[in-house]
């Protein structure tokens, strides 16, 4: 199984907030080294690797994963479908601390 993240660099040149977030939430839970690539989808360069790759899967907003194994390749546009669909439990006050009323937007 390999696991690629794709984060959002925005115009500024720094990372998103919930990419952030989300890069603590697996650090904390000891679930970051299972992450074996990350890709950066840039405001600034519509060709970076990680926007051309958000464009073929059709995902407008970041962060989001992208597990390939010998069954093919699926997408998580959520952590917790990841944690819990590939790396093992979420408690209920885990799920509720990942919710951001604010998430609006694409990449």
């Amino acid at each position: 199984m390999h696991i690629t993240m794709v984060k959002k660099r925005l115009a500024d040149g720094s990372e998103c907030r919930k990419c952030r977030e989300v890069t603590e939430l697996l650090e904390q839970k000891g679930l970051w080294s299972r992450i074996d690539e990350v890709l950066w989808a840039d405001e600034r360069d519509p060709t970076s690797p990680g926007m051309q790759l958000a464009a073929r899967l059709g995902v407008e907003r970041a962060p989001f994963f992208v597990v390939r194994d010998e069954q093919g390749e699926q997408v998580y546009v959520s952590v917790l479908q990841l944690i819990r669909g590939r790396l093992g439990e979420v408690s209920s006050s885990e799920q509720a601390k990942v919710i951001d009323p604010d998430e609006i937007g694409g990449i």
